[in-house]
């Protein structure tokens, strides 16, 4: 891990927070968001010990608001609430994930709205530094009145209850905390339903998926100008001029990106005279098009996140300036359930318009003189044949994971809570939704690199060549048929850690 990051609630960027995502960086609030958290606790506490019904604080919770609770049952309401709430089901969400949705439960809290005493955000501090990770069972929750469940999980480890991981191993979360030097902690007045009211899980969920949708359209246009190279197709529809007249940003940063990495490519300038084609398929002269859109939804995208993780998103808010307790709705994923579906649409369209140039390449009547399915012998060898086949699988697949998710509401709580944002789940696919298309990223990009060097003596492009240099240092080209299983999960593999996008020099600015 690196140095701890200090934040200041409502001001952290993406980038700080795909630092934390990929690098585990464990992060604090920065000492100034103290005294507005202790603030709110104070009024709480003050609201615990008076006479007036003050939802969450000394009533139950959801349909059961209307029965008020003790003063002396108060820290017993709490952590039942939480025990009650730990109904999530499913593989463990991966620690990357679960460390995010830990900091931005910090950022919320932090900006003094949600009543919890300093020590309950110093509890979260501790964990992340020390590297004591809740388990959180990734389904359960539906978007509204905050990701219940998974918070719950994570807030049960707080209290010595459920599970966590450290040092590798799963174990009870109070061994867990005991080992790192830390204890459970006791919740006071509303810290329960401040944990768990919230949109933390469905939004770093979603920021995981922007994030790895990024970087996945970064590799796109590495890997779309190698196959535009290895079918000898056409620079002309990257000239800056047809972009300019559309105007879309998306579009002009793809198509400068593409312009620039194929630069001095010789098999470019070996067939501008006396090219007997007219035009290239769509998959080849439209990928600014269709990445450059993708690239424009994936920052929309990007703007609502970044203001939801620097949000107060519980219930009910303390408002300190007015000395009141108020019940809202800021609970509700429905800003995160239009944000996940919005990069679903672009990262199954990403991969829609790769898979096409894969069936390009290995396609002898349209790869324009390629050898059938990429091999040098075909009909003793296969090649890249169901390569191909399992791009068109997972494109598929991609296609049914993009459905919007946002628009299927259902009533839950004895119809209390009627209306529901399912930003969730919505979030969630988006990681197998960019595993697979970095599968049919790596293969177009194994396909891409056999063509290329097909077309020797001619050389590609510089950049594209120290692309070439950085895959057939772990994958050799396909001589004839062997078990490709493997090279396929390297070349993905490559794509997932930006690997491919580095070596060409490839850096758009969300």
């Amino acid at each position: 891990m690196t140095e701890m990051i200090q934040m200041v609630p409502g001001t952290v960027t993406l980038s700080t927070l795909e630092d934390i995502y990929r690098n585990l960086t464990p992060a604090k609030l920065d000492a100034s968001a103290r005294e507005p958290v202790e603030a709110a606790a104070q009024l709480v506490a003050d609201a615990a010990a008076g006479e007036d019904a003050v939802y969450g604080i000394n009533t139950g919770f959801g349909k059961l608001a209307s029965t008020k609770i003790a003063p002396k049952d108060t820290a017993t309401l709490q952590r039942n609430l939480i025990l009650s709430h730990c109904c999530g089901v499913g593989e463990p969400l991966p620690e990357d994930k679960t460390r995010l949705m830990m900091t931005l439960k910090l950022l919320s809290m932090g900006r003094g709205a949600s009543g919890v005493r300093w020590l309950v955000i110093e509890q979260i501090e501790q964990m992340l530094e020390r590297g004591v990770v809740p388990v959180i069972p990734s389904q359960g929750s539906v978007g509204a009145s905050g990701d219940l469940a998974p918070l719950a999980h994570m807030a049960a480890a707080m209290i010595g209850a459920g599970e966590a991981m450290f040092d590798g191993a799963r174990m009870p979360s109070a061994e867990a905390l005991k080992r790192a030097g830390l204890a459970p902690i006791v919740l006071g007045p509303k810290e329960g339903l401040g944990l768990i009211n919230g949109t933390q899980f469905s939004t770093a969920c979603a920021l995981a998926g922007l994030f790895d949708a990024w970087r996945m359209a970064e590799a796109s246009m590495t890997i779309a100008s190698l196959s535009t190279d290895a079918i000898m197709g056409s620079t002309a529809p990257l000239i800056a001029d047809i972009h300019a007249l559309r105007g879309h940003a998306g579009q002009i940063d793809v198509a400068r990106e593409m312009r620039g990495i194929m630069d001095g490519s010789e098999i470019r300038e070996s067939h501008r005279e006396d090219d007997t084609r007219v035009q290239d398929p769509y998959c080849i002269r439209c990928q600014p098009q269709v990445v450059g859109a993708a690239l424009d939804v994936l920052r929309m995208a990007a703007k609502t996140l970044e203001i939801e993780a620097n949000a107060v998103t519980d219930n009910p808010l303390v408002l300190v300036n007015e000395g009141r307790i108020v019940s809202g709705g800021n609970f509700h994923a429905e800003y995160v359930g239009f944000a996940a579906d919005q990069i679903a649409l672009a990262v199954a369209e990403i991969g829609a318009i790769a898979q096409r140039r894969v069936a390009l390449m290995v396609d002898p009547t349209l790869s324009h003189d390629l050898p059938p399915f990429l091999t040098p012998d075909p009909g003793l060898n296969s090649g890249f044949m169901i390569a191909e086949v399992t791009t068109a699988a997972l494109m598929s697949e991609n296609k049914h994971l993009a459905n919007p998710c946002v628009t299927d509401s259902t009533p839950t709580s004895a119809n209390q809570e009627d209306h529901v944002s399912m930003a969730a789940h919505g979030a969630l696919r988006l990681g197998r939704m960019n595993a697979n298309l970095s599968v049919i990223l790596g293969v177009e990009m194994l396909c891409a690199a056999q063509g290329v060097e097909a077309r020797a003596p001619l050389k590609t492009s510089a950049r594209l060549q120290d692309v070439l240099a950085m895959l057939r240092k772990d994958i050799p080209a396909l001589a004839e048929d062997r078990y490709l299983a493997p090279d396929i999960e390297e070349a993905s593999a490559m794509v997932r850690a930006g690997r491919v996008a580095d070596a060409a020099g490839v850096k758009v600015t969300a």
